[in-house]
């Protein structure tokens, strides 16, 4: 084979490889926006308030739960920047060639028209006529479309916008808080609130002689994070001796007394200084004898002349 054919099939080849290719057509690049936030957290405690006074004195308590955490939030702008382009495809050069004549027609009379118009055309006629026309008379490029178009990702930049320390405070709501009396430990639940409602007069502390339980250990655990909280809540002397009395006085049955020991025992809650206790008391009399009416006057009648109290109106309800 002779060198001159073997040069002519070989650019044959070539310019068959260059249509089947072609030039990807390149646009303007696009640019997205958004805002990123970044949240570091610095601490996560577990905080147990207990109430004042530090020491009890009665024996009901609302010990407060709650669990805390400090951030670090940074705020940025992102922008990402995308490349444009329009794929090659061959066949779109059937239609192209001739449009794009008739483009580069079109935006040449436009330039010489605003000459005329001293400039006054818009450039999507002095100029896109043109450049869409010389792209569409290539026949290894296609014309640019935002409809075709596919992008890549050429860089990305951030920019801080600010930076600073967030705090969070929510209840420890319905969970578990051990308390720890004595060689005892209960374990309690907190309301939805994360409020724990301790009563030494009722379960599961009325069931252990607390007369050398001087301190009460709570502590709570989040064993999916590691962290935990610890506090202690002193209880007085003076109500340790009073418990045991208070608790016979509260639950004892009250159907097989009379009307006298009634009254004994709202009066002797009140002398105790438990005056909730003692209206509770007061009220589950009233609601006792609710159906014998001559029976709960008699005992509102005994009780306010034992103790002077102002009793509770048993027809409110």
């Amino acid at each position: 084979m002779s060198k001159r054919s073997t040069y002519t099939l070989g650019g044959a080849a070539l310019c068959g490889a260059l249509l089947a290719s072609g030039c990807a057509n390149q646009m303007s690049q696009r640019s997205d926006h958004e805002e990123r936030v970044e949240r570091k957290l610095l601490e996560h405690t577990l905080q147990i308030d207990v109430g004042e006074p530090k020491v009890m004195e009665l024996p009901q308590r609302r010990v407060r739960i709650h669990e805390q955490k400090r951030f670090e939030v940074t705020e940025y702008e992102v922008t990402r920047r995308y490349d444009r382009y329009t794929p090659y495809q061959p066949w779109r050069e059937i239609y192209e060639i001739p449009l794009g004549a008739v483009a580069v027609v079109a935006g040449i009379g436009a330039n010489v028209v605003n000459v005329f118009a001293l400039g006054n055309l818009p450039q999507s006629m002095t100029h896109d006529w043109l450049s869409y026309g010389v792209d569409g008379l290539n026949p290894f490029m296609n014309t640019p479309s935002n409809g075709r178009a596919q992008q890549n990702l050429a860089g990305i930049s951030e920019v801080q916008k600010d930076k600073r320390e967030e705090f969070t405070s929510v209840p420890w709501s319905e969970r578990l808080v051990e308390v720890k009396a004595g060689k005892m430990t209960h374990e309690l639940t907190t309301d939805r609130n994360g409020v724990l409602r301790l009563n030494l007069l009722d379960s599961p502390f009325s069931e252990q002689h607390l007369n050398h339980v001087g301190t009460l250990h709570l502590q709570v655990v989040d064993e999916d994070n590691a962290i935990r909280g610890d506090a202690s809540l002193l209880v007085s002397a003076t109500l340790r001796n009073k418990l045991r009395e208070a608790h016979e006085l509260i639950f004892d049955d009250l159907e097989d007394d009379d009307v006298g020991q009634w009254v004994h025992r709202v009066k002797r809650l009140s002398e105790l200084g438990l005056e909730e206790e003692a209206s509770e008391m007061e009220q589950s009399l009233i609601e006792l004898t609710r159906n014998d009416p001559e029976l709960q006057q008699e005992f509102l009648a005994a009780l306010t002349k034992a103790t002077g109290r102002l009793v509770a109106d048993p027809g409110v309800q």
